[in-house]
C-alpha cells in the first residue's frame, strides 16, 4: 500500500520563506505563468511585516537607493534596486487601495495596520495562482534540479528552489538560521552574521550614570566605526536605543566606543561664552537646559559638570562642558542581540549569488534572496525594499 510520501507532487517552484521577500518571490513567478508553492514552518505568513513600524508596516523608503546598505561587496545590490524601486512597490500599494503616509525621512507607513501590507501580498499571490501554506517546514532531500523536498510527509519535486528563510533576528518569530545552514552545507561562502538594528546594553558603573533617564528621548548626531546618523536618542532601563542607535549598531564592534554629539549644528563653546557675557548670574544648569532635556542636564551635573553661574566659568571650564556633550562618548558593553534586533546582518556570500537573478551560480536552480543574503539596510524600510528588489528579481527567473 502507498503512503503519502511515496507520491511525488511536481510544481515548477518551491519557495520556502513566507515573509516579504518569499512572497513577492512567488508573486513575480506566478504571474509569469510558474506553478508556485510557498512553505512556511511558522503559523502565519509575514510575521515580520505584521510586528514592523510598530505594527503600521514601514514598507519602504523614497531614497532607498545602495548607499542605504551595507555588505561585503557594495555593488551587488545596485541592480536588483535598480529594477525594482521603492516607486514600482508603491504603485502596488495604491492600486490596493492601502491608505499610507510619509513620517520622515522618506519613511513610508501604513495608514491602518502592517495587515494591509500581508493582505496585499496574499491578495497578489492568489491572483497568480501562488499556493502559499504554513505549519509546513520543509526538508530538503535533493538539491537538482529536480529539487526534491518532503513536507508534513509530502514530496514535493520542483525546477527552482528559493531560500527566504531571512536570518537569525527575533527568534520568538520564528527565525532560524535554516538558510545559513544550507549554504554551509553547500560549501558557500557565509559573511560573519551579528545582530543589527538592536539597542546597547550597558553594564556596572555605565549603566548606573544613566539610571533615572529612562524615557528620556532627544536629538543626537551619532557614529560608530564608519557610520554616522542624525536621528533621536532613547535612554532606556538597559542602555540606550532609538533610532540614532539602531542605525550606528549596524557598524558598531564589540569594544569600540559610540560617539554621541547631543546637541547636533550648535556651536556650544560660542554659545556658553555669549550667555557668559550677557547672562552671568544664570546657572550653568539653567542654560543648557534651554536646548537639552531637563533630566540629562541635571545628571551630567552631577556627574561631570559644576553647576555654577556662568560668570564663574572661565574658557577651560566651558570646554570641559563641551567634551561630555560634543560628543558623549559611550563604551556598550554589548547589544539586545537577536531577541530585538531587527535584522542580521553578514549572510550568504553575494560572490555566489548572480547579481541580476540571485541565483545561486554553484547549484543550478537554486536562489537565495531577502535577508539571509549578506545586504543589510538602514533602519527606515530599506531592509524592506531590498526584500521587494531582491525578491523580483529572482521572481523574474525562476
Amino acid at each position: 500500500m502507498s503512503t503519502r510520501a511515496d507520491k511525488i507532487s511536481h510544481v515548477d517552484v518551491v519557495v520556502i520563506g513566507a515573509g516579504a521577500a518569499g512572497l513577492m518571490c512567488a508573486r513575480v513567478a506566478g504571474l509569469r505563468g510558474r506553478s508556485v508553492r510557498v512553505l512556511d514552518h511558522a503559523n502565519k505568513v509575514g510575521k515580520k511585516i505584521l510586528m514592523s513600524g510598530g505594527g503600521r508596516c514601514n514598507f519602504t523608503n523614497i531614497h532607498s537607493g545602495p548607499e542605504n546598505f551595507l555588505s561585503a561587496n557594495p555593488h551587488f545590490c545596485k541592480s536588483a534596486l535598480s529594477r525594482y524601486t521603492p516607486w514600482d512597490f508603491i504603485a502596488l500599494v495604491e492600486r490596493h487601495g492601502v491608505p499610507y503616509h510619509e513620517k520622515k525621512l522618506g519613511q513610508l507607513f501604513c495608514d491602518r495596520s502592517s495587515k494591509d501590507i500581508v493582505a496585499l501580498l496574499l491578495a497578489e499571490c492568489e491572483s497568480a495562482r501562488v499556493s502559499v501554506r504554513t505549519h509546513s517546514p520543509a526538508r530538503i532531500e535533493q538539491l537538482g534540479p529536480p529539487h526534491r523536498l518532503v513536507c508534513n510527509g509530502e514530496r514535493i519535486e520542483c525546477e527552482s528552489l528559493v531560500i527566504a528563510t531571512g536570518g537569525y533576528s527575533i527568534p520568538r518569530m520564528g527565525a532560524t538560521g535554516f538558510g545559513f545552514d544550507l549554504a554551509r552545507e553547500l560549501g558557500l561562502a557565509i559573511q560573519p552574521t551579528r545582530a543589527a538594528l538592536v539597542p546597547f546594553v550597558l553594564e556596572g558603573r555605565k549603566l548606573a550614570q544613566i539610571e533615572g533617564l529612562a524615557g528620556v528621548s532627544m536629538d543626537s548626531f551619532s557614529q560608530a566605526g564608519e557610520g554616522g546618523f542624525r536621528e533621536n536618542l532613547l535612554f532606556t532601563h538597559k542602555g540606550l536605543s532609538g533610532p540614532a542607535m539602531l542605525q550606528v549598531s549596524s557598524y558598531w564592534q564589540p569594544g569600540d566606543s559610540v560617539s554621541i554629539d547631543l546637541l547636533p549644528d550648535m556651536n556650544l563653546v560660542e554659545w556658553l561664552r555669549e550667555a557668559r557675557q550677557n547672562r552671568p548670574r544664570a546657572r550653568l544648569k539653567t542654560v543648557l537646559s534651554e536646548h537639552l532635556p531637563r533630566r540629562v542636564v541635571e545628571r551630567w551635573c552631577e556627574l561631570w559638570l559644576t553647576d555654577r553661574p556662568m560668570a564663574e566659568l572661565g574658557d577651560a571650564a566651558i570646554d570641559d562642558v563641551e567634551k561630555m556633550l560634543q560628543p558623549w562618548r559611550i563604551w556598550p558593553s554589548g547589544t539586545e542581540g537577536y531577541r530585538t534586533a531587527e535584522v542580521t546582518i553578514g549572510g550568504v556570500d553575494t560572490g555566489a549569488l548572480s547579481s541580476k537573478t540571485m541565483a545561486c551560480k554553484s547549484r543550478p536552480g537554486l536562489f537565495f534572496i531577502g535577508e539571509v543574503v549578506d545586504v543589510t539596510g538602514h533602519l527606515g524600510g530599506h531592509n524592506f525594499q531590498w526584500a521587494w528588489a531582491s525578491g523580483s528579481a529572482a521572481g523574474q527567473t525562476v
